[in-house]
């Protein structure tokens, strides 16, 4: 038996020892330690970091010879970080010069965090003095301009570019020597426009309108992509590269799982995304974690600016979104290889939509321009989870017909005000549209924000359905919004008149 006095020595695993030495050139000293048993110098680290960036580009071969390219700068770590490969690869030394020809922009969203115009202008000059000696064209362009957006940015416009062999290109552009055209100069910067009081109030109502901390964040990363896609458009750019790196690619997977963006995982997490068509996004600093940039940032001075976001001052568990941040970022402390396991899963996914590249505009969102996953069978969750929903909403509707499916899934919900509400409360009568079963004015949205709700996606249905109100959207999503319902209308009325794809036309 145990005695109360008897001590026990338990065996500890020895810690796997670090090698002072880099196991590249097996000379210098090591100064990163990427994973354990990596051990890198200075000059070795930065060949692996370099080898990378463009490893990652070659094997993709997405970005042709002289192809106008635009980097989104945050101005945090990995786009920075990002921006300094490009400058890199675009230097007069560098082996293997990169061949694209890059510009810079910024997304001001100063006035979605409530800063100050002098806490705005302070940042922007911040990031220009860090920009400034790349040479490269920089836009700064302030978030409130998403409102005045025409309706052609969330309709997915045709590639420009022909198709063509990659390494036909590659020779044709040796042959011409047009290598001086991508060596950097001195460039005017665009000036961001004077953004009126007016605008940043829409803006912050925009924002504010939606209920929880969840669908604010990604209401404003739908916008900020938009506006990005169109400064790309107009400023005649094919490619936009972004900084997104493996370990907040991880993060972004299981949020995308969270918020009900499975079909989407292929798009918003893989190497390129064309789901705008003439604008392909690419996300080149996918196999670099945190940590490496953090440690590449540090050894070679790539200087970074800190700036609010909207979730700066919110707690952890105040959205989806940080809640899986933190919950990933304590799991990598004490289990190293979480975001890896995660990372390598996202790059097994392929999307299933793919067929839809060239589609009508009503088979994708509204929002995020990705093909609807809504057109799917009876006997489904999303069908469920639906009738669910407006049985809630009028349960006299569909108490006699519980027991129907068939019944149940032609249920729609009556636009009914409330018992004692009206419009035209503190008057004598109301408005009389509720004697005639149309329901009142003032609740004639909700058939509204039912019919825009079918022209999105399920997670875009779900941000939509926390906002207080459909009207503060801008209006180039509201306009193609009323475009699609007038086109599904008109299609619905001359049906009887089109031939079906397996209609015999003799």
């Amino acid at each position: 038996m145990c005695q109360v006095e008897e001590h026990y020595q338990l065996e500890q695993e020895e810690e796997p020892r670090i090698s002072k030495n880099c196991v590249k050139c097996k000379e210098a000293t090591a100064v990163v330690v990427i994973r354990a048993g990596d051990t890198f110098c200075r000059n070795c680290f930065k060949e692996y970091f370099i080898h990378k960036f463009r490893a990652m580009l070659g094997k993709n071969r997405i970005i042709f010879p002289a192809e106008k390219v635009l980097l989104a700068v945050s101005g945090g770590p990995s786009s920075c970080s990002m921006l300094s490969q490009v400058q890199e690869g675009l230097s007069q030394n560098a082996h293997k010069r990169l061949r694209f020809m890059p510009g810079i922009v910024y997304i001001d969203e100063g006035g979605a965090v409530g800063q100050s115009v002098e806490e705005r202008q302070k940042t922007v000059v911040e990031l220009q003095n860090v920009l400034k000696a790349t040479g490269f064209p920089f836009h700064n362009v302030p978030l409130e301009q998403v409102l005045d957006l025409p309706s052609s940015i969330v309709v997915t416009a045709p590639s420009q570019r022909p198709a063509s062999n990659y390494k036909a290109a590659v020779n044709d552009f040796i042959k011409s020597d047009s290598s001086s055209c991508l060596t950097p100069g001195e460039h005017d910067h665009t000036l961001a426009p004077d953004v009126s009081e007016t605008q940043t109030q829409l803006l912050q109502q925009l924002i504010g309108s939606a209920g929880t901390q969840t669908a604010r964040e990604d209401l404003l990363n739908t916008l900020r992509q938009h506006l990005l896609v169109h400064t790309a458009r107009r400023e005649g750019y094919s490619k936009l590269m972004l900084g997104d790196n493996c370990t907040r690619l991880a993060i972004k997977l299981l949020i995308s799982i969270s918020l009900g963006r499975g079909a989407q995982l292929a798009q918003d997490t893989g190497f390129s995304d064309s789901r705008f068509g003439d604008i392909i996004l690419v996300r080149p600093m996918r196999d670099y974690s945190a940590k490496e940039i953090t440690d590449y940032n540090s050894l070679f001075n790539v200087p970074s600016v800190v700036k609010a976001s909207l979730d700066t001052t919110t707690k952890e568990r105040a959205s989806i979104q940080s809640l899986t941040e933190s919950f990933v970022t304590k799991l990598q402390a004490d289990f190293p290889s979480t975001v890896s396991t995660i990372y390598r899963t996202s790059e097994k996914l392929q999307t299933a939509f793919q067929s839809l590249s060239s589609a009508d505009p009503a088979h994708r969102c509204l929002l995020c321009v990705c093909a609807l996953d809504t057109t799917v069978e009876d006997a489904s969750a999303f069908k469920a989870t639906r009738i669910s929903e407006q049985l809630s909403q009028n349960p006299s509707a569909g108490a006699d017909s519980a027991l129907v499916p068939s019944v149940l899934v032609a249920v729609q919900p009556e636009v009914t005000s409330p018992r004692g509400q009206c419009c035209s409360s503190g008057v004598a009568g109301d408005c009389g549209r509720s004697a005639k079963g149309r329901g009142c004015r003032s609740y004639a949205g909700l058939a509204d924000a039912m019919d825009v709700r079918s022209l999105l996606c399920y997670s875009c249905q779900l941000t939509i359905k926390d906002m207080s109100s459909l009207d503060l959207l801008p209006q180039y999503i509201l306009s193609e919004a009323r475009r699609r319902q007038r086109r599904s209308q008109m299609k619905e009325e001359i049906s009887e008149f089109l031939l079906e794809d397996g209609d015999d036309c003799n």
